[in-house]
């Protein structure tokens, strides 16, 4: 495995490649049906070093370096991996966008983070130039074609001075927050490094062999599991990471065999549309030893590996801590919601509103940190343009997760619920404060409360409990405030559920208590009011 104390990801990378210089390092499996690579894609760690080679220099000719960002819309295509892996060199910084932004979704991120440069696919290129059209001082824009690039000069001013080092931004990550606008966290080279030696070391079940494995995962690229730990966790290993477009039911194994898969990624939705296939004599038909995920729903964890004849791996993560949990040592404890024990490295607690430590086996919300001497140490750098979001966040030492857990009197963390006023469909976190914002800018809406509800299919869902003004409630205002949305949010924002409600309960200062929305026991999709759009949330 490569060293990682005190080194930026360049010159890991170039340890890697001189390790490893025939290995694999990423694959594609064929797909007629996509529109880039359908014949399938593969690179040895040596072709990919020669590769990132002429990146670079194309970005130094062009004048980018040390300070600079460069937003990439390149969706799963692997050479936004090798671009990030160029860009690193030079000290620049990779900004990966969701191919699923809306225009000013876009717009926002790119104005926030400062991006000096965007990098498209040719399919993408009608969102990227939308959304330059809403920037005041608009990046410079390159629509990327396999092979060499032709960049644009730098329109920014020069690179900063320095040398870089593991503290130089790698990334910046979008992710979204309970306030509503996404922040960009910042991903330092020692970050991006650590969180793959932390994946590569977990042990137990989550066996990483040097030079061996073969890790499939379905998970889009600007994400961070994708993009960063599973990657670096392959890199650092001389191992193969495995991407594809995106899941697919008819695609996975077929797939998985094409590639020798050794192992996997997995969302908890993943699970159930799997074991909805009838059993067949190809269930085992795999080289899988492990899979690693989160959301698998208990009571099908154990029939799931009984069947197919690996281990489900429960994880806990997030974009600010790089330091991941897993429940992968046995014995197991696969009819809960285990998520691992802290230890060394990732201290953790289980605190009330006002950070006292709840008792045990009583939930609370998760706290972590490294250590008492070094509280930050293997976190994100901060909040880009929010300093003060940052400090609210690692109030007292600890970094506040939001996440609410229960802790058993082994160490054993249980994942409860999911953060305050975030919602998971189908691995995506959606802030309820943005399409709340998004719906209240209507006249027809006097107010509006967005929920997460259970779906059998996606983990969650996205419900609009709205006031309506001045306008009928029903079916026809429903379809126009889920158009208004879906024109303006990426598709999986929009409500899947709209609720039309008399009022919504508040406390003394007008703050809306959601809990208090239904009575116990209530489901909302039944009620008289209530429009499922969900057949419309297409890409």
């Amino acid at each position: 495995m490569i060293a990682i104390k005190n080194k930026t990801i360049a010159q890991a990378f170039a340890e890697a490649v001189a390790a490893y210089g025939d290995n694999p390092l990423f694959m594609l499996p064929t797909d007629a049906d996509r529109s880039y690579w359908p014949e399938g894609y593969r690179i040895s760690y040596g072709e990919a070093g020669a590769a990132i080679a002429g990146y670079r220099a194309a970005l130094e000719t062009a004048g980018y370096g040390h300070g600079h960002r460069i937003a990439c819309l390149l969706a799963n295509r692997p050479e936004t991996l090798l671009l990030k892996l160029a860009m690193n060199e030079l000290g620049v910084s990779w900004v990966p966008i969701n191919p699923d932004y809306r225009p000013a979704e876009m717009a926002y991120v790119l104005q926030d983070s400062g991006s000096d440069l965007v990098i498209a696919a040719p399919d993408q290129m009608g969102l990227a130039k939308a959304a330059l059209a809403e920037c005041p001082a608009p990046a410079a824009l390159l629509e990327y074609q396999s092979g060499a690039i032709d960049l644009p000069a730098a329109p920014r001013p020069a690179p900063l001075a320095g040398a870089i080092s593991p503290e130089t931004e790698a990334s910046l990550l979008y992710t979204s927050g309970t306030t509503g606008r996404p922040k960009g966290c910042m991903l330092s080279n020692r970050y991006e490094l650590d969180v793959g030696h932390w994946y590569a070391n977990v042990g137990g079940l989550l066996d990483i062999r040097e030079g061996q494995e073969r890790v499939y995962n379905p998970l889009p690229l600007f994400h961070l599991n994708a993009g960063v730990v599973l990657f670096f966790g392959m890199v650092l290993t001389g191992n193969c990471q495995i991407a594809t477009d995106r899941f697919s039911r008819g695609k996975w194994w077929a797939e998985i065999r094409e590639t020798e898969a050794t192992a996997a990624h997995y969302l908890g939705i993943i699970i159930p549309v799997l074991m909805n296939d009838p059993p067949g004599p190809g269930d085992r038909d795999h080289k899988l030893r492990w899979a690693a995920g989160a959301g698998v729903e208990p009571s099908l964890h154990g029939a799931f590996e009984e069947r197919f004849g690996f281990p489900l791996l429960e994880m806990w993560g997030m974009t600010e801590m790089c330091r991941v949990l897993a429940d992968a040592h046995e014995p197991r404890q696969i009819h809960t919601r285990a998520m691992g024990r802290p230890g060394p490295g990732l201290e953790a607690r289980v605190v009330d509103e006002n950070d006292q430590d709840v008792a045990q086996g009583e939930p609370g919300e998760l706290v972590v940190r490294d250590s008492a001497d070094n509280p930050r140490g293997g976190a994100f750098s901060g909040y880009l343009n929010l300093p003060e979001e940052t400090e609210k966040s690692w109030r007292g030492g600890w970094f506040h997760t939001g996440d609410t857990v229960r802790q058993d009197e082994t160490g054993m963390l249980y994942f409860v619920d999911r953060k305050k006023n975030i919602i998971r469909r189908s691995g995506e976190n959606i802030a309820a404060a943005e399409i709340e914002a998004c719906l209240q800018a209507r006249d027809d809406v006097a107010q509006v409360a967005v929920l997460a509800i259970e779906d059998e299919l996606r983990d969650e869902e996205v419900m609009a409990c709205i006031v309506a003004q001045n306008a009928e409630a029903g079916p026809d205002l429903a379809q126009a405030l889920f158009d208004h949305c879906f024109r303006d949010l990426a598709y999986y924002k929009a409500p899947g559920w709209i609720v039309f409600v008399d009022s919504l309960p508040v406390t003394g200062t007008q703050k809306i208590q959601k809990h208090n929305i239904f009575a116990e026991g209530e489901d909302p999709k039944t009620l008289p009011g209530a429009h499922d759009l969900r057949s419309q949330k297409r890409r």
